[in-house]
């Protein structure tokens, strides 16, 4: 009996522990209690030292592997002649700095990728950085796993969102990068390239990233992803993004890295949007014991008033435009889902007050 009290007290801790850090779910129907602090250019100054950070390391040792291939004499340490060849070939081709730079920020093992554990634990000079509801008024008040793995809301360049969607970007991201640069090695031009690597992010949410974990379908998820496949094509292209073409961050020039970089209102800026916000851009939630019934009705009796007072406005069509707007990634199709049953603020809030 002492030795069950045990495992059930060590099983207790773990949750309350995981609780803290895990993050594949969130709830931006419930509004901060306080308002929230932007961090956005915090954030971008840890992204960008990231980069500055990846581009040295790779540069160290495409100067090492020079100097051993300029050596009189072999050396032990280097390898054949082939073999360090080989290695500069790819320490200076796109995919070496994209992973370098996925190693210092999406690395992990979901959900505990680098970039949201310190999006989680940093102290940011901006405060209140973070806002997590409480379990008893979470939309996920039947559901306690994913309330135990829901992600604190925060506010990046006037747009609130879970720290899960900044884990997407640079982790599925990179995984829809991966995708992206297989299929064009392959033959595919650019657009079937981009095709492949949204197939395969629809397939994740339909499986073992969302509906077989959480009952869940996430639009936001998907858009975090396309916006991390764009941030990584951009890191050695030209890219469109809200109608700027903009130049790519690093450039390979006399055999090394060099970070061209951007204002910092274009380095991380332009891939945060109300995409991420799961309140505006809803997710397929599946009814499974309820679940959806139970989400709609907290929704209309404890959410709908805190709109209402944030926004005293607030229009049923203003919602359902923006909704639509968000069905693509300026103009770019993100895998995008649509569902005759999303619980919307539009479609439970004015419907509850008539």
């Amino acid at each position: 009996m002492r030795s069950k009290f045990k495992i059930l007290f060590a099983s207790g801790l773990c949750l309350i522990a995981a609780s803290s850090v895990l993050a594949m779910e969130t709830d931006q129907y419930n509004l901060p209690t306080a308002p929230l602090a932007d961090i956005g250019e915090e954030v971008t100054q840890h992204v960008e030292l990231a980069l500055i950070e990846s581009v040295e390391k790779i540069n160290r040792e495409i100067a090492s592997q020079e100097s051993c291939l300029a050596a009189a004499k072999p050396v032990r340490k280097c390898g054949s002649k082939r073999k360090i060849e080989k290695r500069l070939a790819y320490l200076r081709s796109e995919d070496a700095i994209a992973k370098a730079i996925y190693k210092r920020l999406g690395d992990g093992m979901i959900p505990f990728t680098k970039i949201s554990l310190w999006l989680d634990w940093h102290k940011f000079d901006a405060r209140p950085a973070r806002y997590r509801t409480s379990y008893a008024d979470s939309v996920h008040l039947t559901a306690p796993m994913n309330y135990v793995t829901i992600s604190p809301t925060i506010r990046m360049y006037g747009e609130e969102f879970g720290t899960d969607k900044i884990a997407h970007m640079f982790q599925q991201g990179f995984d829809y990068y991966a995708k992206y640069r297989g299929a064009l090695a392959k033959g595919a031009n650019e657009e079937a390239a981009i095709k492949k690597a949204i197939k395969w992010g629809r397939m994740t949410e339909k499986t073992y990233f969302g509906i077989w974990v959480s009952a869940i379908y996430s639009n936001a998820d998907l858009a975090a992803n396309y916006a991390g496949l764009k941030f990584y094509i951009g890191l050695t292209n030209e890219i469109m993004i809200e109608g700027y073409v903009r130049p790519p961050l690093l450039t390979l020039e006399n055999g090394s890295w060099q970070f061209r970089g951007a204002s910092r209102t274009r380095l991380l800026k332009p891939f945060i949007s109300r995409h991420f916000n799961e309140a505006y851009n809803p997710s397929k939630i599946f009814n499974i014991a309820g679940y959806r019934s139970v989400i709609r009705k907290i929704v209309r009796k404890r959410v709908c008033s805190q709109w209402f007072k944030r926004d005293p406005g607030l229009s049923r069509s203003e919602l359902e435009m923006t909704a639509k707007s968000l069905e693509t990634w300026n103009g770019e199709d993100y895998g995008f889902s649509r569902s005759k049953n999303f619980v919307t603020i539009a479609n439970t809030c004015f419907e509850a007050n008539g």
